[in-house]
């Protein structure tokens, strides 16, 4: 059963919310961050990724930018922006993208219970970026982003959520993306008690985004006895979240001809010219941009009729029939020639980076699905990289966890 408990949250005064948000560490490189918070004194990136404030010179994991992380942190702090609530409280962050609305309920979650897989994972995580997290934590000493995480939907639960949304909430703004992101407070201690016991009764949790958040807050809790103990979660029913597709692309065609290669396909692939972007319509196709022309390509029912969850995801499929056997690809973790597309960048973001000649050829996908996603947690296997990408996305620095 899941353990769920109320925190006192960190968080900007009203009139600041909008200016504090930003977006995840994870979805920035250093570069883009520096440009988006350049202008925004009060961005919690100058938190998450602290090396923007220092020059390009220094290495990212250099123990300055842990420094400067806290100093930023302190600073929001010690100025008034971010105040600390006086009593645990639970939270419930909406989001709301192209009139789709997400309900997330926000509390502490056990170290104790992502390490007997009460908590269930479905990827696996990288020394150095579990490093990175874990030794930001150690010096912020606050989980500073929240991991998002899924259930099976239970009605008394969605319930209690529509209850509260029918109030005023304490943040409504709208970010540059349009996401429109609501926050409401709740610190009655009935509700409270009922969001307790109602968790109880989930059997398992699901982390859907942040493994390497989860897994640095449950590695720093080893051998402390304060908050580190619990980590800082948005939890979501399962058919309120949405998964958009993770594409790729690829730098050559491993010496292959654009003939050869087609050739290599058919034998796995029904595959056909498409005169306009191959955005895939349903599991088992795929896209593929090469040499300025879209083709459209599916895989054979045989490749779809296996009973292993895992063999039958698209991203296993492509990885499998395509990447490894023509173009090389043998590890998507290590191989220095594929990247990753999240899919809300569109086919055009594969178009560009393929005319610019940065890569040669660019596969869309269709997306994982969360079902897909929770079987494979449940087996205990493990997905390929870059699997999921999860729209819309939380903001950093709306709701803090201090450890102390």
């Amino acid at each position: 059963m899941a353990t769920v408990k109320p925190f006192k949250a960190s968080r900007p005064l009203p009139q600041y919310a909008a200016h504090v948000a930003a977006k995840p560490y994870d979805v920035l490189s250093s570069e883009e961050a520096r440009k988006e918070a350049g202008t925004k004194p009060l961005s919690f990136l100058h938190v998450t990724k602290p090396e923007i404030d220092l020059p390009t010179t220094v290495d990212h994991y250099d123990e300055r930018v842990y420094s400067k992380g806290k100093e930023n942190l302190n600073k929001l702090i010690a100025g008034g922006v971010l105040h600390q609530d006086g009593q645990p409280c639970f939270y419930l962050y909406a989001l709301t993208m192209e009139s789709r609305v997400q309900y997330g309920l926000v509390g502490c979650v056990s170290s104790k219970e992502y390490e007997n897989n009460t908590i269930r994972k479905h990827e696996l995580t990288r020394p150095d970026k579990e490093n990175d997290r874990a030794r930001h934590i150690q010096a912020t000493n606050a989980q500073t982003g929240p991991v998002f995480l899924t259930y099976r939907k239970a009605h008394e639960i969605d319930s209690l959520v529509d209850q509260l949304a029918n109030t005023k909430p304490e943040y409504d703004f709208t970010t540059d993306d349009g996401v429109r992101h609501q926050v409401w407070v709740i610190a009655d201690q009935k509700s409270i008690d009922q969001i307790e016991e109602m968790f109880c009764r989930v059997q398992y949790l699901y982390i859907a985004d942040g493994h390497h958040r989860s897994a640095a807050a449950a590695r720093v809790a080893k051998g402390r006895n304060d908050e580190s103990n619990y980590f800082l979660a948005v939890i979501v029913p399962h058919d309120q979240v949405r998964i958009l597709e993770y594409n790729r692309v690829v730098k050559d065609l491993n010496g292959l001809t654009l003939e050869a290669l087609l050739g290599g396909m058919s034998k796995q692939f029904d595959v056909r010219q498409s005169s306009l972007p191959a955005r895939p319509a349903h599991k088992g196709e795929f896209g593929m941009y090469v040499k300025q022309k879209w083709f459209r390509f599916t895989a054979r029912p045989e490749l779809l009729s296996e009973k292993d969850t895992m063999k039958v995801l698209d991203v296993s499929i492509l990885q499998n029939h395509l990447l490894n056997p023509l173009l090389g690809i043998d590890d998507q973790r290590t191989n220095k020639k594929i990247d990753f597309v999240g899919g809300i960048r569109g086919l055009r973001e594969l178009e560009r980076r393929v005319d610019s000649g940065e890569m040669a050829v660019a596969f869309s996908l269709y997306p994982t699905s969360i079902d897909e996603l929770m079987t494979i947690a449940d087996a205990g296997e493990i997905m390929p990289p870059k699997s999921t990408w999860f729209e819309p996305k939380l903001r950093d620095g709306v709701l803090v966890h201090l450890l102390s």
